[in-house]
């Protein structure tokens, strides 16, 4: 099988849908020795900046001279994206050898993965095989039945801010969805936290683990990322750092900052005059908006925006444009993409499809979703 081979069985229908539990990756994780038991992680569960998170903690960790593991998602040009060691996506041959060698196992053995668990799958057995020292371990959605949840034990937990997104999965309000990040909280491990939801301490006492609250205390000047909203990320991702390795001179911690690595979150491209922000749900458009005020004030805006049907576009809207804004609505090639006039009918203001490249040197901003990045940088840049 090769990469291309790979990718076409992970987003085959019999591999492309999502259905939480633990059952089916527990199974074939026994079969492959558990390697999820070999390796020292960083869980990281939250609605919004738990990739942020977890790239300033892979950022420090490497400076520092570990050998590191980064699992994140989703991914924007190539699945290896979603994979790396020490900053380096798995090699596409090694990404197609795993991804056959799971699948394989797995139908031998009549376990139905999904695409999420098979990757994961992957992720682990390429990590223990490589001997990586320290996994900084991104959930996909919720935490309590996510595939990563396999881990029995982690170096700590870190819960970013919690919000309204995969209502239909993980609860109607913010305090069912805290419970479901709640349950990364490992026993006998410290969990850092940016609010304080009940569920969050009383899980923590159950399970005897040491309850940490963060406050937005840190200097973003000198991390590579932008946004106002980073210095709440910063803060859970340091505190964590310093907790966990005191040894790591604060010099180490600063080049770490520097060299942050993270496409696509408030990124600005100044020979397009052009930011993109995969800001995906209303609490990420709000937190766009606030960061638009603040690098770019007095400044007109034009918004190429496109998401899910399953999104709350209404109130990502609301929170994000204004009267004076140029809005203009992009269809992806992606399941369930809503549709330009769905989005049209949704927006208080005026606006038009996404049909071409502006040269006009007005600041454009993209946003939305990070399936449409793919496809719609090109028309774009």
């Amino acid at each position: 099988m090769n990469y291309e081979e790979a990718v076409k069985l992970l987003t085959s229908r019999g591999k492309f849908y999502i259905k939480l539990g633990l059952e089916r990756i527990q199974a074939v994780l026994e079969l492959l020795d558990r390697p999820q038991d070999k390796l020292k992680c960083i869980h990281v569960a939250g609605t919004n900046g738990k990739g942020s998170v977890c790239a300033i903690i892979n950022s420090v960790l490497i400076e520092a001279g570990f050998k590191t593991g980064l699992y994140t998602s989703p991914h924007v040009f190539e699945y290896t994206e979603r994979i790396k060691i020490n900053g380096v996506d798995i090699p596409k041959f090694d990404f197609a050898f795993y991804v056959q060698k799971i699948c394989n196992l797995a139908e031998k053995n009549n376990i139905k993965l999904t695409e999420f668990e098979i990757l994961t799958a992957v992720m682990f057995d390429y990590f223990a095989d490589n001997n990586v020292e320290v996994v900084v371990l991104e959930t996909g959605l919720g935490g309590r039945f996510d595939a990563t949840n396999v881990i029995k034990s982690n170096l700590c937990s870190i819960i970013t801010h919690i919000d309204l997104d995969h209502t239909e999965r993980l609860g109607k309000t913010l305090s069912e969805i805290a419970f479901e990040k709640a349950g990364i909280i490992k026993p006998d491990c410290p969990v850092f936290v940016f609010e304080g939801y009940e569920v969050f301490k009383d899980t923590a006492d159950r399970l005897n683990s040491m309850l940490i609250m963060v406050f937005p205390n840190e200097n973003t000047q000198n991390l590579s990322l932008k946004g106002v909203y980073q210095i709440e990320n910063l803060s859970l991702a340091l505190s964590a750092v310093r907790f966990l390795f005191p040894k790591i001179p604060e010099s180490v911690i600063q080049t770490g900052l520097a060299k942050v690595n993270h496409p696509f979150r408030f990124q600005y491209f100044s020979e397009r005059n052009t930011i993109v922000d995969a800001a995906h749900n209303p609490n990420g458009a709000a937190a766009l908006r606030q960061s638009l005020d603040f690098y770019f004030p007095n400044t007109q805006r034009r918004f190429v925006f496109g998401c899910l049907k399953n999104k709350d576009y209404k109130n990502m809207m609301l929170n994000l444009f204004k009267s004076d804004d140029e809005i203009y609505f992009y269809h992806f090639n992606y399941p369930n993409s809503a549709e330009v006039d769905e989005l049209m009918s949704a927006c208080p203001y005026p606006s038009y499809e996404f049909k071409q490249k502006f040269d006009d040197g007005k600041l454009t901003v993209v946003c939305g979703s990070f399936y449409m990045l793919k496809e719609v940088l090109p028309l774009v840049f």
